[in-house]
């Protein structure tokens, strides 16, 4: 059993004031941005959430630096200090954290504590992470090599504990676990569960086509007219959208990405002076527990959810938009069914409906989702947390939910695992 530890309420509230965002790319065959480095790409997030709330480096008091593996990608071991020239913070206090793909929200989750404390009342978190590419021993930092599997299959192995000399993929932790879960309790067979999935996939895509910040935005109904087939979903069920596992296909598979976000916050009893709608964190989950546990990803969301509920008094049906960590597609529907969002064993027709894509009644990952957007390990959460303020602003553009979302949640993962769920809300 995961250790429910009691979690008291923050000591004064918190809330988002600035955000910035590269694009999500693959920074090789962008010619725009092509050759700058993490130092770069953090600098060019970070100046712009602070020019989104009018501040200066110099109002910022402190800042946090995630990424998932800053030695692999970057050939970095203090990269917070190497970032800082690029945004004008030379000589202000700092920290690096690495949390695999959780990064992104723990970098959240550290600047809230951190304003909450009373410590510092401006503080800047992001992320960046050149996730398709490896630094070249001995030369400047924008010359990489590109990333293949068998180079980041051993940086993989280091998320869990061999101790007894488990190898990675020993264990239950594949792609298919929670997914073969739901099926079997819920009694769906292999083709409704591929129906689900490439429907998830289509409303991903609708989104991302959408979204200047998307890496994949060629709608499948391009793609399909390109082979012949008419039908966009017929597309999603043929030879050219193969299975990479039992259920998964390939455009279930999230594409690794280069990007940086980065989010700035203060106290909510200020916040107003800088934003016209500050985007409040009511509270976050947390819970950990170690990647050869069965089910794992089902535990650790059931119990960061539990403590989210509790620390905010809030309830499923209180949540108007979900943003969900689905590198692993099925992530999408079996987490929102288990933080209540979507009732459990029905969600699978809800998504069939439609009413899971951004134009729905229940909208889930209007940015495009890992699989459309693109990944970038330790930068994924705040890209969700990006795209959660957007909507709560009502700013997303041709995107924008139908529901005129108040309330947000997060569901993040990553390494093995680590996860949490974050609850945001519009102060008008």
């Amino acid at each position: 059993m995961v250790q429910q530890a009691k979690i008291g309420k923050y000591a004064r509230s918190v809330s988002i004031i600035g955000i910035g965002a590269t694009p999500f790319c693959n920074i090789d065959n962008d010619p725009e941005l092509q050759g700058l480095t993490e130092g770069e790409f953090f600098g060019y997030a970070a100046l712009q959430a602070m020019a989104d709330c009018g501040l200066e480096p110099r109002d910022l008091d402190y800042f946090y630096h995630g990424a998932a593996n800053p030695k692999f990608f970057n050939f970095a071991a203090t990269p917070n200090m190497q970032v800082a020239e690029w945004f004008g913070m030379r000589g202000k206090g700092s920290v690096h954290h690495s949390e695999a793909c959780c990064s992104g929200y723990v970098a959240l989750e550290l600047a809230v504590m951190d304003v909450a404390s009373g410590v510092h009342d401006f503080v800047l978190t992001g992320c960046a992470e050149m996730a398709n590419g490896l630094p070249v021993p001995g030369k400047p930092a924008h010359i990489r090599d590109p990333l293949t599997f068998d180079r980041l299959l051993p940086d993989l192995e280091a998320i869990m504990d061999r101790a007894y000399t488990r190898m990675l993929g020993a264990g239950h932790i594949g792609q298919d676990d929670w997914i073969d879960w739901y099926k079997t309790t819920y009694k769906l067979t292999d083709e409704q569960v591929d129906e689900v999935l490439n429907t998830m996939s289509y409303h991903g895509r609708r989104a991302a086509a959408l979204n200047p910040l998307a890496m994949l935005r060629t709608p499948f109904e391009e793609m399909a007219k390109a082979v012949g087939i008419d039908d966009p979903m017929e597309y999603l069920r043929s030879k050219y959208n193969p299975k990479t596992t039992h259920y998964l296909r390939g455009t279930g598979n999230a594409p690794g990405a280069d990007g940086a976000v980065a989010v700035i916050v203060c106290p909510t009893e200020i916040a107003k002076k800088y934003c016209k709608h500050p985007i409040e964190v009511l509270g976050i989950g947390a819970s950990c527990v170690e990647l050869m546990r069965p089910h794992n990803e089902m535990e650790v969301t059931r119990e960061a959810a539990r403590q989210a509920y509790e620390q905010t008094g809030l309830k499923p049906e209180d949540i108007d938009l979900l943003l969900v960590n689905d590198f692993v597609l099925p992530s999408q529907l079996c987490a929102a069914e288990e933080v209540g969002y979507l009732p459990r064993g029905e969600g699978w027709k809800m998504v069939l409906e439609g009413r899971t894509a951004f134009d729905g009644d229940k909208p889930i990952n209007p940015h495009g989702g890992r699989t459309s957007f693109g990944h970038s390990f330790g930068v994924s959460g705040l890209a969700d947390v990006y795209e959660a303020v957007l909507q709560l602003r009502g700013e997303a553009g041709p995107r924008q939910v139908k529901n005129n979302p108040k309330t947000a949640m997060l569901r993040g993962f990553g390494g093995g695992q680590n996860a949490r769920v974050e609850i945001l809300r519009r102060v008008d």
